[in-house]
C-alpha cells in the first residue's frame, strides 16, 4: 500500500463539476492499493496517515521556530482521501507506466473503503474522492510539506529490527 500525504489548508474533490469531498485545514492523502496488500498493512497505513506529526503547535511570539509536534487528529483537522492506483505505476521499461503491481479494481474498492471505516473509526472527520472515477483535484498545500509512505518499508523495517 503506498500513499503520498500532504498538508493543505485546504483541499477539494470534483466529479463532473461539482465538489464531491472538501476538507480546511489537514491532510490530502492520496492512496494506492497494490497486490497483496492485507489488512495488517491497511490498518498501519491509516495509522500512520492518522498519526503523522506533520503540524506546527502555535507558538507565542519570539518563542522560536515551530516544530512539528500534532497530527491530524491531535488539532482536529481532517483527511481528504482519494484512492489513486497510479501510484503502483512502473516506468523502468518504456514511455508508458505499468500497472501490473495495482490491485484488482474489486479487491481495491473493498480496502478503500475499509481505509475510510477504519480512519472515520479513529475518531477523523474523512472526505473522500469517488472510486474509479474522473476527479479534479484542488488544493492549497501548507509548507509544502509531502510525505510519501510505502507499506513495504514496514516489512522491511521489521525485518530490521524485530518491530512492526
Amino acid at each position: 500500500m503506498r500513499a503520498v500525504i500532504q498538508r493543505v489548508l485546504g483541499a477539494r474533490v470534483e466529479v463532473g463539476g461539482e465538489v464531491v469531498g472538501a476538507i480546511e485545514r489537514g491532510l490530502l492523502a492520496y492512496i494506492g492499493f497494490g497486490r497483496g496488500d492485507t489488512a495488517a498493512d491497511r490498518h498501519w497505513m491509516v495509522s500512520k496517515i492518522v498519526g503523522l506529526r506533520i503540524f506546527e503547535e502555535p507558538i507565542p511570539p519570539g518563542a522560536g521556530s515551530a516544530k512539528m509536534t500534532l497530527s491530524v487528529a491531535d488539532f482536529g483537522g481532517a483527511v481528504l482521501l482519494v484512492s489513486q492506483f497510479t501510484l503502483y505505476g512502473n516506468v523502468q521499461r518504456g514511455r508508458r507506466p505499468s500497472f501490473d503491481q495495482a490491485m484488482s479494481p474489486d479487491e481495491a474498492r473493498a480496502a478503500y473503503e475499509a481505509a475510510i471505516a477504519e480512519m472515520r473509526a479513529l475518531g477523523v472527520r474523512v472526505e473522500t474522492g469517488i472510486f474509479r472515477a474522473h476527479m479534479t483535484v484542488h488544493a492549497v498545500g501548507d509548507g509544502p510539506v509531502t510525505i510519501w509512505i510505502d507499506s513495504a518499508d514496514r516489512a522491511a523495517h521489521a525485518l530490521d529490527d524485530g518491530r512492526a
